[in-house]
């Protein structure tokens, strides 16, 4: 019970860094493509940034409704990516834990952050003073339709998540295979041996 509550502490310590860099990484990111680029540009980082959130949303949610039965088919064919789908799968909730709440959370609250920026730039360029009636209008709809984009884009992702789950989790996991092979990050060996200590252990 110890060693798992230690082990939930560790992951959560882990996740709330992870965060605080990429939401960091994101915002300057996002502030350094808007500053000095009309609207229309804006407009278009803006969703960009909503669709990186329905993206990893989308693979977040596959992987816990993907089962790991068919991958083990797949990697006694020697398909590419199979073993690191399987991976994928057995770690569904720290996958989900950071495709949905990280990476989802932060493209939400960049967005947001740049909608603003956006709608500020668009106000002065029509001749507008900061603070207008006619700035109040453009946030409002400009808002509501960001916020109508990423509910009904992620719903969408949910609804191709649970239909296509494998599909959607192979395709990751062939992503994985390349990223471990071009960057000699070992991912599923790792694993195997935490495996092996186990059944030792037990």
């Amino acid at each position: 019970m110890k060693a798992s509550v230690s082990k939930s502490i560790n992951w959560s310590l882990a996740i709330a860094v992870i965060t605080l860099v990429l939401a960091a990484i994101f915002s300057i990111i996002s502030t350094a493509v808007l500053s000095g680029v009309s609207w229309a540009i804006g407009m278009i980082v803006v969703l960009l940034i909503v669709l990186i959130g329905i993206f990893f949303d989308t693979i977040g949610v596959a992987s816990t409704a993907a089962n790991e039965v068919p991958f083990h088919a797949m990697a006694a064919e020697r398909l590419t990516g199979a073993k690191h789908a399987i991976f994928v799968t057995r770690n569904a909730d720290r996958v989900a834990s950071f495709c949905n709440d990280v990476i989802g959370d932060i493209s939400g609250i960049i967005s947001g952050t740049a909608s603003a920026t956006v709608v500020v730039q668009l106000t002065l360029q029509l001749g507008h003073s900061d603070g207008s009636l006619f700035q109040y209008i453009i946030s409002v709809v400009f808002t509501s339709v960001i916020a109508a984009l990423t509910v009904g884009g992620k719903a969408l992702g949910k609804t191709f998540a649970i239909h296509f789950s494998t599909g959607i989790i192979f395709q990751v996991g062939r992503f994985l295979y390349y990223v471990e092979k071009t960057f000699k990050i070992k991912m599923v060996g790792n694993q195997s041996k935490k495996k092996k200590g186990n059944r030792k252990s037990k």
